[in-house]
Order: C-alpha cells, then sequence, then structure tokens
C-alpha cells in the first residue's frame, strides 16, 4: 500500500486499504492524509456521514495550523471507495466499518502520531460512539468528537415505535429491499457553490438526492439507536457538537443557513444523555447548519475554537 496524489490535489494524498470480502463482493476503505509539521505528534482521524465523502478541507487547514497531522477516511461504498460491485452506502450491520477505522488508526500510529482524535459527522458520529464503546480495551485514539451525530431517525414519535420497527424487521428478512426515504434536496443546495452554497465537491459521490436507501441499512442504523437508547459507556473523552435548532422549509429558504435541516437536535441531546464517558461536553451553537464546520464563517469559527479549546484539556500541549 502506498500513497498517491488525491483528488483535492493541494498536499492531499490517498492510499486504497483493501480489506476482506464482504456480501457484496471485494471491499476497500480510502485513507486521506495531509501531513502537518515533522515534529507534530498529534493526529486527527474524519468520519463522514450518510451520502458522504471526505472534501471538507477547512477541517484539514484548522487542524494543520493547530500543529496536527490530518487524516481522513472515506469509509466502505462512499466516495472514492465504491467499487462497481457496490451499492452506494449499503451495510447491514455498522460494525462492518469497524474495520476500516481500525486499519487507519494503526496506519495512524505506525507514521508517528502518539495521540488521535477520532471525529464522526452524523452518521460518522454514530458510528464512532458505537466503535468507541465496543472498542474499549484495544482503543487506538485518545479523544472523540461527534459534530451533529446521528443517535435518532428524525421522524415523529409514532413513526420511531411503529413504521421504523417494522422496516427494520423487513430489512433482517430481506435486507435488499429498496425503500425511497431520504431527505430534503435543500440540504445540498444550501452546501453546494454551484446553488446557495460556498464548497466545492462532486455531486456523483455527494448527489443532493441520496441514492434510495434499502431495508437492511435501515436495520443497520435502528440497531445502532436501540444501543445508544440503551445507555452505552465509552472510556474515552468525548466532545458532543450540535446546532441549537432544527429546520425544515418545504422550498428553498434563507433558514437552511440558520438550523439543522437533517436531524433533529433535541435527539441528539437527549440521546447524549445516556452516553457514560469520564469526561462528557455537549455544546449548542446558534446559525450553525447540520454539518457545524460548513456553516457560515463566523459560526464555524466560534465551532473550531470550541473544539480545540476542549482538546486543549485532554491532550498533551
Amino acid at each position: 500500500m502506498r500513497y498517491e496524489e488525491d483528488v483535492l490535489k493541494n498536499g492531499f494524498e490517498q492510499m486504497t486499504i483493501i480489506q476482506p470480502n464482504d456480501f457484496e463482493g471485494k471491499v476497500t476503505t480510502t485513507l486521506i492524509r495531509k501531513r502537518g509539521s515533522s515534529k507534530a505528534t498529534k493526529a486527527i482521524l474524519c468520519i463522514h456521514g450518510f451520502n458522504d465523502y471526505f472534501f471538507q478541507d477547512i477541517i484539514a487547514e484548522e487542524f494543520l495550523k493547530k500543529g496536527y497531522h490530518f487524516y481522513a477516511l472515506d469509509l466502505r461504498k462512499y466516495g472514492r471507495s465504491i467499487l462497481q460491485n457496490h451499492r452506494a452506502n449499503n451495510v447491514r450491520n455498522l460494525s462492518e466499518y469497524y474495520e476500516d477505522i481500525d486499519s487507519a488508526l494503526v496506519i495512524i500510529r505506525e507514521e508517528g502520531s502518539q495521540e488521535i482524535v477520532l471525529y464522526g459527522h452524523s452518521t460518522g458520529g454514530l458510528i464512532i460512539t458505537l466503535y468507541a464503546s465496543d472498542r474499549k480495551e484495544e482503543a487506538l485514539f485518545d479523544v472523540l468528537v461527534c459534530n451533529s451525530p446521528f443517535y435518532d431517525f428524525n421522524v415523529p414519535w409514532i413513526q420511531k415505535k411503529t413504521v421504523i420497527p417494522v422496516l427494520s424487521f423487513l430489512g433482517r428478512l430481506n435486507p435488499n429491499i429498496a425503500l425511497p426515504i431520504g431527505f430534503s434536496k435543500f440540504y445540498g443546495k444550501s452546501l453546494h457553490k454551484n446553488d446557495f452554497g460556498e464548497w466545492d465537491y462532486n455531486l456523483q459521490w455527494k448527489p443532493h438526492v441520496a441514492p434510495s436507501i434499502n431495508a437492511g441499512w435501515i436495520n443497520a442504523i435502528h440497531d445502532g439507536h436501540l444501543k445508544i437508547a440503551s445507555g452505552i459507556s465509552v472510556h474515552k473523552p468525548i466532545l458532543i457538537l450540535h446546532s441549537i435548532k432544527s429546520v425544515n422549509p418545504k422550498h428553498w429558504d434563507e433558514e437552511m443557513f440558520e438550523g439543522d435541516a437533517i436531524l433533529n437536535v433535541d435527539d441528539i441531546t437527549e440521546k447524549a444523555k445516556l452516553i457514560d464517558s469520564p469526561h462528557k461536553e455537549v455544546i449548542g451553537f446558534g446559525g450553525a447548519i447540520h454539518d457545524l464546520v460548513l456553516s457560515r464563517k463566523p459560526v464555524r469559527n466560534f465551532v473550531f475554537e470550541a473544539i480545540f479549546d476542549w482538546l486543549d484539556k485532554y491532550l498533551k500541549k
């Protein structure tokens, strides 16, 4: 395995990691890096969300300035890691991603980083929380940072108790049943520079309307949510970040820039209470969107300031 120039260029490199075959056959994950100072001993590993991949170079810029090495993963069946035999985003158990994270953390340690921040956005935040709980005895990271973690479905309470369990059951019986479930295209339009946003990214890897999911995905997510709801523990410090409000406009509106258009922020704060950690902090931000670090500049500056202030408490200077 070796690095080659990444699609982002500008000093970013990528490495393809071949993983054991799964139910769809060949599987790879992609590790992206941008190295900091030769003296750096800290690193961050970023895990993206659903219908996403790593393009948020703003995170790399901020962490490199603070003396970190930067790494990110495109998980199996996302972005750089999608192969012809894959259905995008396909998963039957969120623990399938543990191999991807394990591989990346081992490489980061081998490349000289002594302290590692494990960072996850949305579904990535759910995944790393579960990962931290399941990897207590062999943790290769030091702290967790969750950016708008996907701790529950953003649907009415009655659907959480009826529809979601039924779909999850179907997913155990036939995981390949396609379900036309998605989220508003306006979130993507609020991000991409071709519409109303300021960010440039590959619309094939992160389309405004996500490909249809299948029942197996619902079951995998629901199982993860049940574990969070039952109360889990992580043995590392955890920082949970979220917008202070959710928005759901039925047509394009500037309100998209002022709240979380994907998740119910009350779900995040309520489920965060059920996570046991020696050091847990939950912080909300006014005017923040779902991916907090892609909020308008004044807001994202506050987000990064909060992250680094918190990290200074738990990592060596």
